[in-house]
């Protein structure tokens, strides 16, 4: 069970940061028996969903590369990544009880938004520095977490949703900063305009 909630977890926390490369990489292990999936994900593991979902984590390797295009990129993908992050998370589940699938897919939704929302907003500070370096820096950074994480969960369950509860307080941590950041900007026209 304890590697069932992590899968579950893990996909939908990947998802909310490379989406694609979660799902061509899950696909292509489970192709090659090296990840053992519920038949409810059975369809990863099929090479069209495999080539569409290659192509797109290359596209999106690019587009995250480039500075103000990658926030672009993201509020595209708000509308993407939470809903598969919630599915894959309830589908990852397997054969359940529907009201655990629902459920998975609900908090799996939600560990999806925070970390996508994490992700976007910090892209939105880094992007404020006009040399792309710090961008590359993050790209590259978030794609390793993805990889890192990936491989947590299947080494170590338990250290996965360790550090996963970890990266879910300081996420939440910096999503109250952007907000509060968000706020204050917002109001500061209105009070010049007075």
């Amino acid at each position: 069970m304890l590697q069932t909630i992590a899968l579950s977890a893990g996909l939908a926390w990947a998802s909310g940061l490379r989406l694609y490369l979660v799902v061509f990489l899950a696909g292509l292990l489970s192709y090659f028996g090296y990840l053992q999936l519920p038949e409810t994900l059975a369809m990863l593991r099929n090479p069209l969903v495999i080539g569409t979902a290659g192509v797109m984590a290359f596209a999106e390797l690019i587009a995250d590369k480039i500075p103000a295009f990658d926030s672009l990129w993201d509020s595209f993908q708000t509308f993407i990544r939470i809903p598969a992050g919630a599915l894959l998370a309830a589908f990852a589940m397997g054969e359940v009880d529907p009201a655990w699938a629902v459920a998975a897919g609900l908090i799996g939704g939600t560990i999806t938004a925070g970390t996508h929302f994490a992700k976007a907003g910090s892209r939105l500070a880094i992007n404020t520095s006009p040399e792309p370096f710090s961008n590359w820096i993050a790209s590259f950074g978030e794609e390793g977490m993805v990889l890192g994480g990936l491989w947590a969960m299947l080494a170590s369950p338990l250290v996965f949703l360790g550090l996963l509860v970890v990266f879910l307080v300081l996420a939440g941590w910096l999503l109250t900063r952007f907000w509060s950041l968000l706020s204050r900007l917002i109001r500061r026209p209105s009070r010049l305009s007075a």
